[in-house]
This record gives structure tokens, sequence and C-alpha cells, in this order.
């Protein structure tokens, strides 16, 4: 077991037959495997019988609790020990040989775990430094232009050539535990915000958030989403709205909860940043707020019904960067300050 770095899960994949065996590999953030589970969607779709594993990040992997769809999920340990742990991961992934490790990342580390897998085929982008020890590898599309794509198309086009051409939603399985969870927020019409983001320039400012707060109706329940790191300055919002039906959740649920509560909401207020691909998963309504990104990098959201506020002119300094930054480059953070807080409540239905 690797101590502890494979979980099981417990899903219908449970009772396949042996066949074709799969590995993804997505060892980034939240987000990022939320539109990995594409592959997870496509590939069950086409070799229903087979073994589909997934490694991600310590960390990341409630978010595929249960996944009827998943075999197991192995886990990176990339704090203490990192490259130790890679190496424990390398020879179970041999020790398994699949018939197909796809890689999604574009950095050395997986590039190793991909070229060095036994697997009959290794997959990846271009962009990977190893990518020319893969069997195959797939040019990474990026850019903002004509040839602009979403990342879960992206992630599609590596295994295209074995499956279809057809699209496909990221998707999550909250569990019925789940939604009994967060049941009892649901006694009337709600609305979700997750205010924060790790990225100072991707983060809609507090002040604009209370604004915002302030135009809805006073008894409409208002539920703060985020992590346990995000806690404090939720509570700040919180309290600075001086409104009983504002409360705090953060670190109160579990992704797979926080999903079951987005799903239900009249309409979910998001950064760009992991929720909105929580949304995405779940097809929940969401109003997504760009500040210093843009959603032609591919990352915008993908729910039936969802919205994009951002400033309606160009600025001369944005986009200023794929990932954000911890704080305004040029000072002035107009990316996020110039936008009005009543195009977040036209949004609502």
């Amino acid at each position: 077991m690797l101590n502890g770095i494979i979980e099981k899960n417990t899903g219908r994949a449970k009772s396949r037959e042996a066949g074709k065996s799969f590995l993804i590999i997505q060892t980034a953030f939240i987000g990022d495997v939320v539109l990995a589970t594409v592959l997870i969607e496509k590939l069950h779709r086409h070799f229903p019988d087979s073994r589909i594993d997934f490694l991600l990040r310590k960390g990341n992997e409630g978010l595929l609790k249960g996944h009827p769809f998943l075999n197991e999920v192995l886990i990176w340990e990339k704090g203490a020990g990192k490259y130790k742990n890679l190496l424990s991961l390398s020879r179970e992934i041999r020790r398994k040989k699949y018939s197909a490790v796809i890689n999604l990342q574009r950095f050395a580390a997986t590039g190793a775990l991909t070229a060095f897998s036994g697997a009959s085929r290794s997959i990846g982008f271009n962009k990977n430094p190893l990518s020319f020890l893969f069997t195959k590898k797939v040019k990474h599309v990026f850019g903002t232009g004509e040839d602009a794509k979403h990342e879960v198309e992206r992630n599609l086009d590596l295994v295209k050539s074995f499956t279809d051409f057809e699209p496909e939603m990221p998707r999550l399985y909250p569990s019925d535990a789940d939604f009994d969870a967060v049941a009892p927020f649901k006694g009337s019409a709600y609305i979700c915000i997750a205010p924060t983001s790790v990225w100072f320039t991707k983060q809609f400012p507090l002040d604009k958030w209370i604004e915002f707060i302030q135009l809805l109706p006073p008894k409409l329940p208002v539920y703060l989403l985020g992590g346990s790191g995000d806690a404090a300055l939720c509570e700040d919002l919180r309290q600075l709205t001086r409104r009983e039906s504002v409360r705090n959740l953060c670190g109160q649920l579990s992704f797979l909860q926080s999903a079951a509560l987005l799903k239900d909401a009249v309409m979910n207020y998001v950064n760009d940043s992991a929720p909105m691909h929580l949304c995405s998963a779940m097809n929940a309504p969401v109003t997504a707020v760009y500040c210093s990104t843009v959603p032609a990098f591919g990352y915008g959201p993908l729910s039936a019904n969802s919205h994009i506020v951002q400033l309606a002119e160009p600025l001369y300094c944005r986009p200023c960067g794929l990932h954000g930054y911890r704080e305004c480059p040029e000072g002035h953070f107009k990316c996020a300050r110039l936008i009005d807080p009543m195009q977040l409540l036209n949004t609502m239905p």
C-alpha cells in the first residue's frame, strides 16, 4: 500500500472485469483535477469494463472520493520526502502494467513517471520536457485568439485518437451522505459566494463583495465557502456585512459537500478559481468574476447557466499573467476596482 499513498474507491469500478487499464496523472491544483475528470468520463464511455486509476497530489483526493468510474486514487505526497515518494510511485505504476498512462502536466517529474511507466502507451503534451520519451505526444494549444481552446478540450486532445472528437463535461459525484450533510442549508432559496483566491489579483476585493451583498434582499441566505485558510477573511466579510443571513462555512464542508451545496443555489458567485470548476462539474449556476485574468485562457465556466463579469472596456495591463500575482504589478488594481457590483446583481434570476 506504499504507506497509504493509494486509496481504494468503492464505486462500480470495483466489480469490473480485467481488460484495458488507464492511469490519468494530474498532480496540480483543485481546479485542474476537476477539469481532468473529463478524461474519466470519456474513457469510461468508450471502455466501460476498463480499470481507470487517477494520480493526484495529497490534499486533493477528497474530490474523487467514491467516484463510480475509478478503481484507485494514487496520491503523491509533495511535502516531506517528495522525490522519495515519487520513486515509490514510479515503482508502483510499473508494477500495475497499465495499458496507457495519460499525463496532463507539463513538468519533468510527472514526465518521468509517464516515460518510465512501462505502459504500452505513454501519452502527454509536447511541452513536457520528457515528451520525447512518450509513445505519443500531443500539441498543447494555448492562446487567446481564434485557436483558443478550453482546458477540457486540451485534456480531451490526449485521448481523441482512440476515443472520439465529441465534447465532454467535467463531473464530480457527491454521495447521498454529502447531500444530506448540506440539506439543512437548503430550506429556502439561497446563494453561495466563494470570495477568495490563492492569488490576490484574481480576487474580487473585500469591500466590493460587501457592496454586492448589501444589494441583495436582506433575508436571502448567503453562504460563504472556502477552505479553512479562508475562514478569517470570510469571517471579516460576514461581520462587515452586518447581516444575520450571511453564514461563514469556510473549512466546515468537504469538497464534495461544497459541490452538493453549490448545485442547488439560485446563483453562485466566484472568482476565477477552484469553486468555479466545482460549479462546472455540478452544472450549477455560476457567475465568475474575472479581475487580472481573462476567460480566453481556457478556464472559464461550463455550466448551462453561467455568466462572466469583467471590465467592459479593455485595460492596457490586462491580462497581466496566467495565474495572477500577490499584488497588482501596476499598483492600481483597476481590473477589479472598476467592476461595478451591479454587474453581479444583474445575473441573479
